[in-house]
């Protein structure tokens, strides 16, 4: 207590004092288990100090210097020795709490030069075992120690003692401003009894309390009030006491009100419990209410420094006579009360301290006059404070002593990390304004290593704590601080920040989560002004947004300007401009326009560009290039932190980026051969962002994501999926989903060239895959477009013929895909030629299907095998199947069903020649394949794909009659001539 009495005298304090103190605090807080011990033992105590939060705070007031406007006696470069001592503190506390941290966790020292040596056999006791950092009760030991480190290990248990002291000491806040409402809210908060005598208690014990406040509440006349100052008094023992003895152990816990009332009601009921106490000592109780009221008489005349005349004993003993029921008290007893209330006055002991407090800030106010009298009253002032401190000490004693007789004090030795969760919420705003002040304001390189160092070491805490909110105030913090936001201010200090950047994203990376969205933001933005240093073409040379001629010829220039380099007079203006007045203002990652500046502004902006040559590219590089490193978890927030970046740097219409995006595909590429758990979780991120770029307006931007998205799949279908994966087919997905939504004619053919391309190059190793590209081309025969038509079938058309076996290879569903494919593609209405191709392509099917040749290649195997896969429509020579023929009335349905209703649905077609094939064509699969069929789905044939091509039949002859549902019929029937139909198809089916 008398460390932090001098840590926290800021204005006035004695520099040899305080240089020890900080010197003394700075080699406590190296040892970290006592740092996290004493935060365990006192802030988390109800009945000690918060040890651990003044520290901080004390270091804080000191790092910060003598508040503005304040005299003080230090000279300036003593002030400055302070500060940076104070701040080494804090430093030091947050260098502790992280190795403490990382030996209880086994997380090797990310500051170290041996980050990499595995530590579970250090033989340091802060590592524990991973069952109690896994919450599970260590084994029970036979000694006291053992016992409070078990104690100390339970996660609830610290939590429930530093909450109750939380809601304890939010209850004395209130109390201290209005009692009454102090006093309610402890009681609804289960911290006090509503009894008289519990709340007596809680006002006599409870440290922190005003005392001038408890007397305000126990001279109330309120029913409670007046109950809980009757349990007060009573809760004393004055047996055998001096009455001035009395008086002073009964004022020791509050200070008498200032209204008249109140007095005399606290004053009446000591009399009568001191003479309930001494039943001898006074005729009545009478005598000792009026005796009080004297002796409280003489106190304040003897020792109030406004009185000028100051009583005499005779005066005392005349004040009091007669007041024994009529009788006179002995005088002698009388004048040993006077000389003893007039030697030793009658306070509390706060009231010494607070007193010394006081005179010790505005003693040396008038500094001109003090330094004159310095050589008279120095000796005095030496005195007076050795005096002060010897109370002071004496007043520490008393304090521990009393405590020790309270409680049985148990010391913890804390083993639980969850600790550092409670002290982190105390120290984090100081420590975040201790760090960020000096770093905004001072330019010492010494100042500068020691809050980038703080800033280090609270993220790496925070940030594996799981403290989200800490976490991003300091990262945010030190974002801010590289100054990239607004290059032309950027300084030295400003580089050391960047370079601390790529040191926690390289160190800590496990643990940043949603706060890898600042540090990229962060390489974004060094990389723009590390290219314009080199004098590159902006992205926007290649991704502007296209805009009508007249803007074209106004942004003529803004469009090439950032080019540093000497290659004309000018281009370093539009430079400076596009780095000065853009986005970086604000938080905006993007490029922008040009504008007038000065020379002066362009000389200071290139040479802090030059000053970014101290950072490389490649140890920017370096955070994409370790993603690889970065655990499951990680990976996964990193990734999403690129994308919400990468979309920041897209947004702007006039002058995009491509920065981050690039990133995204290199990103993919190093992670691309993690688990297929991870890469799923990888993937699920990127295809939205894909799809969300894929249908930008902005043309450029969204033809170079889908040429990115086709080189990841590219690469990735170098990799063999084995049966039964889905995986591929979720990989290509985004192409599925652009080529749905996407506006643009130019992107819709680049997928479909993208698709063509995988089949070419890629075809052995397509799976699941198949489902995706079928889908593409069935969305590309419905387009309004007739070349994207053209080119997704002869695609189409190839496949069929050249790459047919590969299809059911793997996964026989995909045979359902393609036929899928094919009927769309049959009701093309830009080229019979395409229709009629298709219906082709479907006989070619339906041969294929009645042979039994799909998946032969594992057809093959099985039968070399003797093995049948129970998934397989085509069973081996068992004596149960023969002649290709389906058993299963699932297979049926799945294979034949969407062949045979897309034939029936052509049969509307308002081409008479497509629907004349496609009746052909179904009447003849069901005259020369329909004994393979099952009789479920024979019943399936007759009810939805025969009886709907004659239902418009029973609809002519009595429209109100029928109740079909098939509403695709009847909108074909709205362009079909109905007397064709009935003469030509209909003729034509009863004929087949």
């Amino acid at each position: 207590m008398i460390v932090l009495r001098v840590l926290e005298n800021v204005a006035q304090p004695n520099f040899q004092q305080k240089m020890i103190v900080l010197r003394f605090l700075d080699k406590l807080c190296l040892d970290s288990q006592t740092l996290v011990d004493i935060f365990i033992n006192y802030d988390c105590d109800v009945n000690s100090s918060n040890i651990f939060e003044r520290m901080v705070n004390g270091l804080l007031k000191t790092a910060q210097g003598v508040p503005p406007g304040v005299a003080t006696t230090l000279l300036p470069p003593q002030e400055a020795t302070m500060k940076l001592e104070a701040m080494r503190c804090l430093v030091a506390i947050l260098r502790s709490m992280g190795d403490w941290m990382n030996k209880q966790l086994r997380i090797p020292d990310p500051y170290s030069t041996k980050r990499f040596e595995d530590v579970e056999n250090s033989p340091e006791p802060g590592n524990v075992p991973m069952a109690i950092l896994n919450g599970d009760e260590p084994a029970e030991g036979s000694d006291s120690h053992s016992e409070a480190s078990n104690e100390a290990s339970d996660v609830l248990t610290i939590e429930q003692r530093r909450a109750y002291k939380l809601e304890l000491q939010e209850g004395i806040s209130l109390f201290n401003r209005k009692p009454k409402k102090g006093i309610e809210f402890l009681i609804k908060a289960n911290k006090v009894g509503d009894s008289p005598e519990e709340i007596a208690a809680f006002l006599k014990n409870a440290s922190d309390l005003n005392k001038t406040l408890i007397g305000d509440y126990l001279g109330e006349r309120e029913d409670l009030s007046l109950k809980v100052m009757h349990a007060y008094v009573d809760s004393f023992d004055f047996q055998g006491m001096e009455f001035d003895e009395a008086i002073r152990a009964f004022l020791q816990g509050f200070r008498l009100p200032g209204e008249a009332q109140k007095i005399d009601r606290i004053m009446e009921k000591f009399a009568e419990r001191y003479c309930k106490c001494n039943p001898k000592a006074f005729t009545s109780a009478d005598t000792a209410y009026v005796l009080a009221y004297s002796v409280i008489m003489l106190n304040t005349d003897s020792h109030n420094p406004m009185v000028k005349n100051k009583m005499s004993a005779d005066d005392f003993i005349r004040n009091n006579r007669g007041i024994d029921d009529g009788k006179d008290l002995p005088e002698e007893y009388l004048r040993s009360l006077f000389e003893r209330i007039s030697r030793n006055e009658i306070k509390m002991k706060e009231d010494d301290l607070s007193l010394h407090q006081k005179q010790s800030v505005n003693s040396n106010r008038i500094l001109g006059l003090d330094n004159i009298l310095n050589i008279v009253i120095r000796k005095r002032d030496e005195d007076q404070h050795m005096e002060t401190s010897d109370d002071l000490i004496r007043h520490m004693q008393e304090q521990f002593k009393e405590k020790a007789r309270k409680s049985k004090s148990v010391y913890y030795a804390a083993t639980d990390v969850v600790i550092l969760r409670f002290m982190i919420e105390v120290c984090w705003a100081p420590m975040l304004a201790a760090f960020s002040v000096p770093l905004d304001q001072s330019d010492d390189e010494v100042v500068i290593t020691l809050c980038l160092e703080g800033f280090r070491y609270a993220i790496h805490v925070t940030a594996v704590m799981s403290m989200k909110t800490h976490r991003d105030a300091f990262v945010t913090s030190l974002a801010k601080f590289t100054s990239l936001h607004s290059p032309a201010d950027i300084k030295q200090k400003n580089i050391y920040a960047i370079k601390a950047i790529v040191t926690i994203a390289d160190e800590d990376g496990n643990y940043l989560r949603e706060a890898w969205e600042h540090i990229l933001t962060c390489v974004s933005r060094f990389e723009h002004l590390h290219l314009l240093g080199e004098g590159a073409p902006p992205d926007a040379t290649f991704f502007a947004f296209p805009q009508d001629e007249s803007e074209k010829s106004k942004q003529a220039k803004s469009t090439n300007l950032p080019v540093l380099n000497k290659k004309g007079p000018g281009k370093i203006q539009y430079a400076a401009a596009s780095v000065m007045r853009g986005s970086y203002d604000g938080a905006g990652i993007g490029g922008n326009s040009a504008g007038a500046v000065t020379s002066e502004q362009v000389d200071n902006l290139v040479s802090n560009l030059n000053m970014l040559e101290q950072v490389g590219s490649s140890e920017m590089n370096r955070i994409f290039t370790r993603s690889q490193k970065l655990n499951s978890e990680a990976i996964i927030d990193f990734v999403k932190a690129l994308c919400k970046v990468s979309m920041e740097e897209l947004r702007s219409t006039s002058d995009p980026r491509v920065f981050s995006l690039t990133k995204i595909v290199e990103i993919a590429h190093y992670n691309m051969n993690r688990i297929r758990l991870v890469w799923s979780s990888i993937w699920h991120v990127l295809s939205n962002f894909f799809v969300t770029i894929g249908c930008s307006e902005n043309l450029s931007i969204a033809i170079f994501a889908m040429d990115s998205l086709r080189q990841l799949s590219m690469k990735f279908l170098e990799r063999e999926e084995l049966a039964n994966y889905n995986f591929q087919n979720e990989f290509m997905k985004p192409f599925v989903i652009v080529m749905r939504k996407s506006s643009a004619v130019e992107i819709r053919e680049l997928i479909i060239r993208c698709v063509s391309q995988m089949v070419l190059s890629r075809v052995n190793n397509v799976k699941s895959g198949w489902k995706s590209m079928f889908m593409v081309f069935a969305t590309a025969a419905y387009d309004n477009h007739k070349n994207i038509v053209l080119l997704a079938f002869e695609i189409m058309e190839k496949i069929i013929r050249d790459y047919f076996p590969y299809i059911t290879e793997t996964e026989t569903t995909t045979f359902t895909d393609c036929v899928n494919c094919l009927v769309a593609f049959t009701n093309s209405r830009y080229n019979k030629d395409i229709s009629l191709n298709a219906i082709a392509f479907l006989r070619f099917c339906a041969a294929k299907l009645a042979e039994g040749d799909l998946g032969s290649s594992s057809k093959k195997k099985e039968k070399e095998n003797g093995k049948v896969s129970p998934s397989s429509p085509h069973k081996g020579k068992d004596g149960r199947q023969e002649n290709g023929e389906l058993i299963d009335k699932d297979d049926h349905l799945y294979f034949w069903f969407p062949l045979l209703a897309g034939l029936s649905e052509l049969s509307f077609d308002p081409r008479p020649e497509i629907r004349k094939n496609a009746l052909e064509l179904l009447f003849e699969t069901l005259r020369n394949h329909g004994h393979l069929f099952s009789l479920p789905l024979w019943e399936r044939v007759f009810e939805s794909v025969l009886f709907p091509i004659f239902d418009y039949v029973r609809h002519g002859i009595d429209p109100a009659g029928g109740d079909s549902n098939e509403e695709g019929i009847v909108s074909d029937m709205d362009e079909l001539d109905q007397d064709a139909w009935l003469y030509e198809t209909c003729t034509l089916a009863l004929q087949l």
